[in-house]
């Protein structure tokens, strides 16, 4: 008898507005299984803030944060500080992720670990700059929600802050690229140099060796008769011709084309 196979279901996604909310049904009908792009949305002086925690490199899909205004002028959900802000909770989590990025740019050893740094610093940087452009939005669409306005201040001030850390790590990260082409290029031009040093100490001493590999051979050449008479002078004779003729190779070798 063949076995049977369980089959498990899929648990749909947790929708981003609870259902416990009596917020309008144009919110709802607005909002979809995933955070989409941060917005705000208005309806019968009601606010909704669609915002996004704060993004990591590997990230596919935003993870949503939703708060909303109701006709109380009552923003949900709750602080969990008395008498606070629930935005300025997740406005926590920006700054916290922004202070461990810049522990991390300021201890970064290497272009590597600096490019790790640039990958995780441009997502949430260009969230911050999305979640202050919806604060703004919603400052400018209700004016006598004065809530609104530390928040927003609070976003421009780290929307800056990480625009400058992006900016630093990137020329940073230029540095040390342009620092190790600089490193590269002078190995390469001293070991151009020796190279061209030995191609000119080769060219010097290889007629002299030519010629001594020439002169020991067990031939009879005819100077073994003037080496006995005139000693030393035929081997410095032999000594200084294949100097010139090296130092001539080696200018010929060396010489600019």
């Amino acid at each position: 008898m063949a076995p049977k196979h369980s089959s498990t279901k899929r648990k749909p996604p947790e929708p981003l507005m609870p259902a416990s909310w009596d917020a309008p049904q144009v919110f709802r009908d607005r909002l979809g299984v995933h955070a989409g792009r941060q917005r705000l949305m208005q309806s019968d002086g009601q606010l909704l803030l669609v915002l996004h925690a704060p993004p990591t490199a590997d990230e596919t899909h935003r993870r949503g944060r939703v708060f909303w205004r109701n006709a109380e002028g009552r923003w949900l959900p709750a602080s969990l500080a008395h008498g606070g802000h629930s935005v300025n909770e997740l406005l926590d989590e920006y700054e916290a992720a922004t202070e461990a990025l810049d522990d991390r740019a300021d201890t970064a050893d290497g272009a590597a670990e600096m490019f790790s740094v640039l990958t995780e610093l441009n997502p949430l940087a260009r969230a911050a700059r999305n979640l202050y452009g919806v604060l703004q939005e919603a400052r400018e669409a209700d004016r006598s929600d004065p809530s609104l306005i530390p928040l927003r201040d609070r976003a421009y001030s780290l929307n800056v802050r990480l625009e400058l850390l992006q900016q630093e790590t990137k020329h940073a990260l230029d540095y040390l690229v342009a620092l190790r082409a600089e490193e590269q290029a002078v190995s390469s031009a001293r070991q151009s140099l020796a190279a061209h040093r030995l191609n000119k100490l080769v060219a010097l001493f290889l007629p002299l060796a030519t010629l001594g590999g020439v002169l020991g051979m067990n031939m009879s050449n005819g100077l073994e008769k003037l080496d006995a008479r005139h000693a030393p002078l035929p081997i410095i004779g032999v000594l200084l011709v294949g100097l010139v003729m090296g130092l001539l190779l080696s200018i010929y070798v060396t010489r600019k084309k």
